[in-house]
């Protein structure tokens, strides 16, 4: 028999990461690199782990993950989406637990593009009356 394996696609602004999931301990490789290697700032590992300290399965399952795109905090915001994601697929009854948390809403806020005329997306050249 096939092991489950369960894949899923997790954004955040432009970061795009695609995740795999397998019954396992717990283990979690990004771009084929431990967690701690790929993240080292504590709070994007937190970011990361959110959603399987939400549901109380951190050993429970190994997680494999390709995300590309964006600055390091968007990329673990798209791998935890990600993860969450793959969490419901695998067990349905977590999605009321994961929704409440807010890591099932994709966040769709995006750096506005740079307006012609004007020097960025909303500041406006000087203007001189005399």
């Amino acid at each position: 028999m096939a092991e489950q394996l369960f894949h899923s696609t997790g954004k955040r602004k432009t970061a795009v990461a695609r995740v795999w999931m397998r019954p396992g301990d717990g283990e979690i490789t990004i771009n084929k690199k431990p967690l701690e290697k790929y993240l080292p700032r504590e709070s994007d590992r937190v970011v990361v782990l959110a959603p399987l300290e939400a549901t109380g399965l951190v050993d429970k399952f190994t997680f494999k993950a390709n995300v590309s795109g964006g600055g390091v905090c968007a990329q673990a915001g798209a791998i935890r989406h990600g993860l969450s994601r793959a969490l419901v697929t695998a067990d349905p009854e977590l999605r009321d637990t994961l929704k409440k948390a807010g890591f099932l809403t994709r966040d769709s806020r995006m750096k506005e593009r740079k307006k012609y005329g004007q020097p960025g997306a909303r500041a406006r050249y000087q203007y001189s009356k005399r």
